[in-house]
């Protein structure tokens, strides 16, 4: 649990996902696409990434946990939330007050 939030503080906005998960690129896409360079933490490239993919299971509660999005060290969600937030037009808003984006 402490790598996860060790790297979720340490950008705007972390993306936990695994290269072969196509909801993972597709919120990596959006966020992109919204002026956000988040950083990505590919799971199954990691050499931490099985206890890293444990925690954020325990921390979200479902399996599979990918992509767990955190915006501003705090965590989102899933791709449901993160949708959902940009369909609401919460998602830039909560951009902004994390500095992943000035527009």
């Amino acid at each position: 649990m402490e790598q996860v939030t060790k790297l979720a503080g340490q950008r705007a906005v972390v993306i936990f996902g695994m290269s072969s998960c196509c909801m993972c690129h597709t919120v990596t896409s959006l966020l992109r696409d919204l002026g956000a360079n988040p950083t990505v933490v590919e799971l199954d490239e990691d050499p931490w990434g099985k206890e890293m993919e444990k925690a954020l299971v325990r921390l979200i509660g479902r399996n599979p946990a990918v992509p767990a999005v955190f915006i501003g060290g705090r965590l989102v969600g899933c791709t449901d939330k993160v949708m959902s937030l940009h369909l609401s037009g919460k998602l830039v808003p909560l951009l902004r007050n994390a500095g992943a984006i000035w527009v």
